[in-house]
């Protein structure tokens, strides 16, 4: 593979209101292994294959993966595993989750959790994870059950961090609530799907993460790839993830077609792909890197090509502001009750409000 220029290479940001600092795009590794529910999905790589993408990001500067027990029944965290024990463990940020139905349980409490962190620990063959993630919320168990059992795993030194991903705006704010009240250390990050297709999560979770200090970290950045360009609206997938789903859900890629703001959105991209001699992908990434309460964007990569491609959305270019307001614009997604009503509240917004700042901040 070709030498990355260091002006290519990915930049850091803090993570949330900690003090890590991450790379600006996170290598995701769901597609690291094929056993579980990724047994039957195209693109699964071996464990030969995953650690040459593992050793290609890090060429391109990259530090931050992101895993899960669940990602084929983990598998995916052996691989990372195999390969961290050739590595500086101290130069790489790893991040895996807990929550989902594992052979051993299911949800999060404290006897799931605890159970879960030795099996990760074991197959990623480290002492420490630096990110633990709760997946999903878990209405089984009570929530502050949860925040103790991750405190503890802080305090004794397994954890570095704690985070969320895929939760409602009420129960991010329950979380953060719940662990100041009880003096507990806070979580620093939300991994939520995000892309220009995807905003919803803008008007109530992002809304905690930027009262609360958390960094977003988005995932299906690329809505499965329909923001590559690689489809249009009269020539549907054949091949590739979205061709298995189509083949298991005739009527999804239906729905895909019927949605005019879609194929805008895509226009879009593609005329300001075209300005920059970028791909489609690339401006896709660009748009969510831009955005201030994302300090790292979650890709994955079937191939080492995808993968450099991807990683070229990372630094030495950017959107101008009319490039990403007309992006922002084309992709507004529609505000129903009570959202619709943020407007009313222009002639009363106080600089000094934090609300004001969260409210006019994409």
């Amino acid at each position: 593979m070709a030498a990355v220029p260091e002006e290519s290479k990915l930049s850091y940001n803090f993570l949330g209101r900690s003090g890590l600092k991450v790379a600006n795009i996170c290598l995701g590794t769901v597609t690291f292994g094929n056993a579980g529910l990724q047994g039957s999905r195209p693109g699964q790589a071996t464990e030969e294959y995953s650690h040459q993408v593992l050793d290609r990001y890090v060429q391109w500067g990259g530090n931050f993966l992101d895993t899960a027990d669940v990602y084929s029944q983990g598998v995916s965290e052996k691989f990372i595993g195999s390969w961290l024990t050739k590595q500086s463990r101290d130069q790489v940020v790893v991040a895996t989750k807990v929550r989902g139905n594992m052979p051993y349980g299911v949800g999060l409490s404290r006897r799931h959790i605890v159970q879960s962190i030795k099996n990760s620990l074991e197959r990623l063959q480290t002492d420490y994870v630096d990110l633990y993630q709760m997946h999903k919320w878990d209405d089984g168990t009570p929530i502050e059950e949860t925040l103790r059992t991750f405190d503890d795993l802080v305090r004794c030194g397994k954890v570095r961090y704690v985070g969320a991903s895929n939760v409602l705006g009420w129960q991010l704010q329950k979380i953060a609530c719940t662990t100041e009240k009880l003096g507990m250390n806070p979580f620093i990050s939300l991994q939520q799907q995000y892309s220009l297709v995807c905003r919803e999560s803008e008007f109530e979770p992002f809304q905690v993460c930027k009262t609360e200090g958390l960094g977003v970290l988005p995932w299906s950045p690329l809505k499965g790839g329909l923001l590559s360009g690689k489809y249009t609206r009269e020539s549907p997938p054949t091949t590739g993830r979205l061709g298995w789903r189509r083949e298991k859900d005739a009527g999804s890629w239906n729905t895909v077609q019927e949605n005019d703001q879609m194929w805008a959105i895509m226009d879009a991209v593609r005329d300001i792909a075209n300005t920059h001699g970028k791909s489609m992908a690339q401006v896709s990434l660009r748009w969510l890197l831009q955005k201030d309460v994302v300090p790292s964007v979650i890709i994955g990569a079937t191939t080492l090509s995808q993968l450099d491609d991807n990683l070229g959305a990372a630094s030495g270019w950017t959107l101008s502001s009319e490039e990403m307001a007309r992006l922002d614009e084309v992709s507004e997604p529609r505000q129903v009750y009570p959202f619709d009503l943020w407007k009313h509240n222009k002639s009363r917004r106080n600089p000094f409000q934090s609300s004001y700042l969260v409210s006019n901040t994409n």
